[in-house]
């Protein structure tokens, strides 16, 4: 059994535990993932059935788009809805000023990011103290799709990134803000609107829909690469 699974991953799941259960559902062949979803998002991961794992690399570098809806006026030590929140009423800029091309960023400290060979989210929750090292991400488009005022302003977004970028940390840099929500979209050729639920739990999964690894490595080769906007806004 080898190829590419598309999975919807539901809210509350680490990366892990999807892959957990699908080799479960599967009876155990080689599993894996091409790109790290934080347990409080949603959307696509590409799980990696059989042979299809031997091209985590070559999946796993593929261009990724996400929905976020952000809170404004408050910040969260975790830049989502799992941490600290402290409201400030400080709002960011209307209207916002969205960057794209190559960026320097620094992940979040409660993100997977091993530092000194651990999870940098250990370390954090330890109450450690240390720096995330920077790095430099490509953000093709950024772009501000709405925008709520009142008691808790909140606007929503629409971002496509390369590989490495962290969207909690995008969020967080146009001032006092944070994910509300985050869903992971597309990533390459492959789109959550073809994705699928996880089987049952405990249920075995007879007929997978699985992607054969040379017809998504075939849909790889023929995207189009991704052009940076010079004019993302609302």
């Amino acid at each position: 059994m080898d190829g590419v699974l598309l999975i919807d991953k539901p809210p509350g799941m680490s990366s892990h535990d999807v892959v957990a259960a699908v080799r479960r559902s599967l009876g155990g062949p080689r599993t894996g993932h091409a790109g790290t979803l934080d347990p409080f998002a949603t959307g696509l991961l590409l799980v990696l059935v059989g042979r299809a794992t031997k091209a985590q690399r070559t999946l796993m570098e593929l261009p990724k788009r996400y929905e976020t809806v952000a809170r404004l006026g408050a910040t969260s030590s975790t830049g989502d809805t799992e941490g600290e929140i402290t409201e400030t009423g400080r709002l960011p800029g209307d209207p916002l000023e969205l960057p794209t091309g190559e960026i320097r960023q620094r992940p979040p400290m409660h993100s997977a990011v091993k530092i000194a060979g651990e999870r940098a989210y250990r370390r954090a929750r330890r109450g450690e103290s240390f720096e995330m090292p920077e790095r430099i991400v490509t953000v093709y488009r950024f772009e501000e799709l709405w925008r709520e005022h009142g008691e808790h302003p909140r606007a929503g977004f629409e971002i496509e990134c390369g590989s490495g970028t962290y969207v909690r940390s995008l969020i967080a840099a146009l001032g006092d803000a944070y994910c509300l929500e985050l869903r992971r979209t597309a990533i390459g050729p492959f789109d959550v609107r073809d994705a699928c639920a996880l089987p049952q739990r405990g249920r075995p999964w007879s007929d997978p829909p699985l992607i054969a690894l040379e017809r998504a490595l075939e849909l790889v080769r023929q995207a189009a690469p991704p052009a940076i906007s010079t004019g993302a806004g609302r």
